[in-house]
């Protein structure tokens, strides 16, 4: 069903190649271009969105105007599933980070797919409980860590759940910004540069327009108390 592999933990991942098949006849195939906005924070409920290739981010802006990342979206990852299933307004707003395919349903159309399959139904609360453990060790990083320790550990992330290894290290092929980690780890941009720079002149980070590379996971993992080091 994906253009491209889905990520580890995403709802595609749990599903076999005949409830793939399944979901792709039930829904209607589209494809977007980079920097538009597939859903709107305070829009009703009307559609879900399972993602196919590239990457979307999901964020809320604050009464302030912040900008707060709230998850990076990939293949094999399903969105507005909540407020499908519990018939809410939507929570976040979401755009596209690069061309991004997706198969689209009507929320009545997902709903029954999630009844006719219980194996559907399952992959969805699998997905769930994952964001739900993130969710939680997010709120314990923004509570014990400075900025430099919440970037090492949102890199480390993103490399563990999402990297490939290379000659030069893991490498993450994710359109990420500097802006984009800032908010994501509620850090200001000055303070997240910083951090970046720190990582790259020690050696063990480089980047790119549409990638990093991770050179020594280990070392970068020690900068977060909060991980385990696995070196």
């Amino acid at each position: 069903m994906t253009a491209e592999e889905p990520v580890p933990a995403s709802f595609l991942s749990y599903l076999d190649p005949d409830d793939r098949e399944f979901l792709r006849a039930r829904g209607t195939p589209r494809k977007l271009p980079a920097h538009t906005v597939l859903m709107h924070e305070g829009d009703p409920t009307n559609h879900v969105l399972v993602l196919l290739s590239g990457w979307v981010r999901v964020f809320r802006t604050t009464p302030d105007g912040q900008v707060v990342l709230l998850a990076l979206r990939g293949p094999g990852d399903v969105i507005g599933d909540i407020a499908a299933l519990m018939d809410f307004p939507r929570t976040a707003t979401v755009d596209s980070m690069q061309e991004t395919g997706f198969t689209q349903f009507r929320h009545d159309e997902f709903l029954a797919c999630v009844h006719e399959r219980p194996s559907v139904g399952f992959a969805l609360l699998r997905q769930m409980a994952v964001r739900l453990r993130d969710a939680d060790a997010a709120r314990v990083d923004f509570a014990t860590m400075d900025v430099a320790q919440r970037v090492a550990a949102l890199l480390v992330y993103l490399a563990d759940v999402h990297g490939t290894m290379t000659e030069r290290g893991v490498a993450v092929r994710m359109p990420l910004t500097q802006q984009d980690i800032a908010n994501r780890v509620g850090g200001s941009l000055r303070a997240v540069t910083r951090a970046v720079a720190a990582f790259r002149e020690r050696g063990i980070l480089i980047t790119g327009r549409r990638e990093f590379v991770i050179t020594a996971p280990g070392v970068l993992r020690s900068f977060s108390p909060n991980m385990p080091n696995d070196t």
